[in-house]
């Protein structure tokens, strides 16, 4: 009983401003009226704490929702743009493939067309060649002929009289005229 008068004797006491200490004092420190304001505070903190929370949760869900949303769209449009990627990574290696045979076919026409080329110029060369020396030919012929004439002419204004002369000039003639009609 001393502690209960001991008790009542302290709430009588109150300790100077600037102290600062632990009361152990049960009915000086208010357990029940603090218990009592927790218990409100509880009881009707609780709707409003639970409207928070339900609110908060609401707001994380529309908000997952909306993330899952834009993550199908996105992997729809990645499923797209792969596709697309496909498709142009297949017409590249088309138009590779394409570009590359093309290139082969205008080699081998650019190789046949030289080689036709040098088959032309090759006739042209051998027909030149072969022209040429049908010129030379005909010119050494010419020559050959105009010295034995000249020859034949010399020996026979020395060996032959006039009317044999004659007759061997016309018959000389003729010959000449034949040997022309020949190589023309």
């Amino acid at each position: 009983m001393k502690n209960v008068t001991d008790s009542l004797l302290s709430l009588g006491y109150w300790p100077s401003a600037g102290s600062f200490g632990f009361n152990t004092d049960i009915l000086a420190t208010n357990p029940i009226n603090l218990s009592v304001v927790l218990g409100v505070l509880i009881f009707f903190g609780k709707g409003v704490l639970s409207d928070l929370l339900d609110n908060r949760k609401q707001r994380i869900l529309k908000t997952i929702r909306n993330s899952e949303e834009l993550r199908e769209g996105a992997l729809d449009q990645l499923e797209k743009a792969r596709a697309r990627l496909r498709k142009v990574e297949t017409e590249a290696d088309q138009f590779r493939v394409n570009g590359y045979s093309e290139i082969e076919r205008e080699k081998l026409n650019l190789i046949n067309s030289t080689y036709k080329t040098l088959e032309q110029l090759e006739n042209y060369k051998n027909e030149t060649i072969h022209f040429e020396q049908q010129r030379a030919i005909n010119q050494v012929r010419q020559r050959v002929f105009q010295q034995a004439l000249q020859g034949a002419l010399g020996t026979l204004n020395s060996c032959l009289n006039n009317e044999l002369h004659l007759r061997t000039i016309s018959t000389n003639i003729g010959m000449f005229g034949t040997v022309k009609e020949i190589t023309d």
